[in-house]
């Protein structure tokens, strides 16, 4: 009930008005039953613009502190991330990664749409970066279809190491629905989840119009991060290669 009444009446109608998201092939979501809808990640206000295209909730995981911070703030901070859609992770597992999968499942048993973002982070350079295969094991073992999806311009109204942007219209443009059911029972082999991710990711890219670098994003930051330490102190013109990379 909460959720509603912060998405309609307050925070929906606001960012709904102010910014004026457009919205492609949204007919491509079930109006109802479980679906995965995997994103593109510019932006941490991907998160806010993607469910609000929608008529149905959208739900996404995150950090268990977003709901055991203590006193006032705590409150308002659980409150607001459980409101918006986001599920603690639950981490009884072996890892966070465990964690996740366990709670999408509970979501998408449960008739619901489940948000995640393949690419595992967030973008730091508009390009789209290569998917964990997390969303694939999901998939198969579900049994349920993947929606790819592509957000445009949430970089621009929060951009990534920035507290504030510029205006865009925000555009959130929804793929034909993916069916993997021609892999059932071979959730545990790793060349079909990467061949699946892959075909996911490809979809994005369709929709996006983004780079594709066949990269994680992690590795990529982290290569980025020690080329510019390198020419800040003179070490080397491009240790780590990344500007090969982005030639490429």
């Amino acid at each position: 009930m909460f959720y509603w009444l912060l998405k309609w009446v307050f925070l929906g109608p606001l960012l709904k008005g102010v910014f004026r998201p457009r919205t492609e092939g949204a007919e491509n979501v079930p109006d109802e039953g479980p679906a995965i809808l995997a994103s593109n990640h510019l932006s941490y206000a991907d998160w806010l613009f993607m469910p609000l295209t929608l008529p149905r909730r959208v739900t996404f995981v995150a950090k268990a502190e977003y709901f055991t911070t203590p006193g006032i703030k705590g409150w308002f901070q659980k409150k607001f991330f459980a409101g918006s859609g986001q599920v603690p992770i639950d981490r009884s597992g072996a890892t966070a990664a465990e964690g996740a999968l366990k709670a999408a499942k509970r979501i998408l048993a449960e008739g619901e749409l489940f948000g995640i973002y393949p690419e595992g982070t967030r973008s730091h350079d508009g390009r789209l970066y290569r998917g964990k295969t997390g969303v694939a094991r999901l998939a198969l073992e579900t049994k349920v279809k993947v929606v790819p999806v592509a957000v445009l311009g949430t970089d621009v109204v929060a951009p990534p190491g920035k507290k504030f942007g510029t205006f865009t219209r925000p555009v959130v443009r929804f793929g034909k629905p993916l069916d993997f059911s021609r892999y059932e029972g071979l959730e545990n082999d790793r060349f079909i989840l990467r061949s699946i991710t892959d075909e996911i990711m490809y979809e994005i890219m369709r929709l996006s119009g983004q780079e594709y670098v066949d990269l994680y994003a992690t590795k990529a930051k982290a290569l980025d991060k020690e080329a510019k330490e390198a020419r800040r102190t003179g070490s080397s013109d491009d240790p780590a290669g990344i500007d090969g990379l982005k030639a490429s």
